[in-house]
């Protein structure tokens, strides 16, 4: 049971995951207000304490114990390489809901076709030391320069390659540049200082705040379906249902007919629907889903 003096200091990630992150915790039952003349939004839980931080820097923010948690990118934890504790992977970005790659990437028209033919050559990035361990591992010696941004823009004048973040490429094929190799993938991780994580309200705040949030994404792109059917149909109806689902089946009133209750990827349901009206399903119901515990 929470008291007044508890507390939960979050990180919230300004920038590019700012408003996808908003609008999860949306999703998930939190909301929180932005304002753009300060980096501490409010939110409608008196448990917690929100602060806008550069995903770039969450990590060491929640390593120091400024911050309980935050939410980052893996990347920037392993770019930094400190110790904090991940507690549960959260894939959604500011486009899509797959994860992003840091690719290394190069002109069109260039000669280079792999790392190594990129020996004494400069590389720009904003993902500094994961770039250098990557060349290093290769053992392919360059110049691995800090990018502040507008790094497509680069090659060929600044630099001979790029290490950039990518969701789809579409960025990299605008600026003429090819993808030679992909260096990681990441995702949005909820980490947490392990110091607030071993304390028993905290851990249990941190927590609950994981569950709603993976019940968020678990429902995008799901919605739920409720129909009838006879007991002489049931079959030809099930046949009809995504094999991966096993909908919930429950008697009524007339012991000749049944309800069912199944989950659905929403871009199936304009197929399923008429084959299970063909299947003599009725009182069909297609609902929106806000939340899938699983």
């Amino acid at each position: 049971m929470s008291t007044p003096n508890n507390k939960l200091r979050l990180g919230i990630p300004k920038g590019s995951l700012q408003d996808a992150t908003i609008a999860l915790f949306e999703r998930a039952g939190w909301r929180i207000f932005v304002s753009s003349r300060s980096y501490f939004p409010g939110i409608d839980d008196t448990e917690i304490e929100c602060m806008l931080i550069r995903a770039q820097e969450m990590a060491r923010y929640v390593a120091h114990g400024a911050l309980d948690a935050g939410l980052t990118g893996n990347d920037w934890v392993v770019e930094n390489g400190l110790d904090v504790a991940s507690i549960t992977s959260l894939t959604y970005s500011k486009q899509s809901r797959q994860k992003v790659k840091w690719v290394l990437a190069v002109p069109e028209d260039s000669p280079y076709q792999r790392a190594e033919d990129l020996e004494g050559k400069i590389i720009a990035t904003e993902l500094v030391e994961a770039t250098k361990k990557y060349f290093a591992s290769k053992k392919v010696s360059v110049k691995v320069e800090f990018s502040w941004g507008a790094t497509e823009v680069k090659p060929p004048m600044l630099a001979d390659a790029i290490v950039e973040v990518t969701e789809t490429g579409s960025s990299l094929r605008a600026n003429r540049l090819r993808i030679i190799d992909t260096l990681m993938e990441s995702e949005t991780q909820l980490i947490a200082n392990r110091a607030a994580y071993a304390d028993r309200w905290k851990k249990q705040k941190i927590d609950n705040i994981a569950l709603m949030l993976n019940a968020a994404i678990a429902a995008q792109g799901q919605v739920g379906l409720m129909l009838n059917a006879r007991k002489a149909d049931l079959s030809a109806i099930l046949a009809v249902l995504p094999a991966l689902n096993s909908p919930t089946i429950s008697t009524l009133s007339d012991p000749e007919w049944v309800a069912l209750n199944t989950i659905l990827d929403e871009r199936a349901v304009r197929d399923v629907i008429p084959k299970l009206k063909a299947a003599r399903a009725t009182g069909i119901v297609e609902y929106p889903l806000s939340k899938i515990v699983l």
